[in-house]
């Protein structure tokens, strides 16, 4: 029987070190998170906050910042858009739950268990409208239309999902079709829309939850 003898260890792949590249610019845009949070309407914050602060990796701001940086931009205007590429994915996690009857996030109950489904959508407007906001006030045409775009495929995919499911016949192609809209966000949709790229099989994407 052979034995096989690892040479050397690989440490879990984290996010730790970008992470740390960004974390200056990351409290900012906590910072502004939580201010643009702020409404008259009692509800809308107390929605809004119990799912921002019960946690998730800030991925999607995380890159953004990384980006700007890695492109050398100067300006401020990456907070902003940080903030409101966190904004629309906690906008489709409030709708993702009304949609999808769920009962827990992130290890607390969801949104709609504690106010109602109504409520869940409408908080998840007035983000999604506070993303778009921001991006109004950053006062670029090309960041607009990328994020535009974004939220349009990632509500396309959602509507796809809802004729999909249940469905056995759904085949591998409506599959990553739908898991492309969801898990791509800002980043691949509008490309792939732009430039039709194809649909490119890979094992892990079976097991991504798109949104979550």
């Amino acid at each position: 029987m052979a034995v096989v003898v690892p040479f050397e260890t690989r440490s879990p792949a984290t996010i730790d070190r970008l992470s740390e590249l960004v974390s200056a610019d990351m409290e900012r845009v906590n910072t502004t998170i939580l201010s643009r949070t702020g409404s008259q309407v009692a509800m809308i914050p107390e929605v809004a906050n119990h799912l921002i602060s019960s946690g998730g990796k800030r991925l999607r701001p995380i890159l953004t910042l990384a980006m700007a940086r890695l492109a050398g931009y100067a300006g401020a205007g990456h907070v902003k858009l940080a903030a409101a590429v966190e904004f629309m994915h906690t906008a489709t996690l409030l709708h993702d739950d009304v949609v999808d009857e769920s009962e827990m996030r992130r290890g607390k109950l969801a949104a709609r268990m504690l106010w109602g489904n109504e409520a869940s959508v409408l908080v998840g407007d007035f983000l999604l409208g506070q993303a778009f906001k921001m991006m109004v006030e950053v006062a670029s045409l090309r960041a607009l239309e990328i994020l535009s775009s974004a939220a349009a495929v990632i509500a396309e995919g959602e509507v796809m999902q809802l004729g999909a499911a249940k469905n056995t016949a759904t085949t591998e192609d409506d599959y990553l079709a739908v898991s492309l809209r969801g898990w791509s966000g800002a980043g691949l949709a509008p490309q792939r829309r732009a430039k039709r790229l194809p649909l490119v099989r890979h094992e892990s994407w079976h097991c991504v939850s798109a949104r979550r």
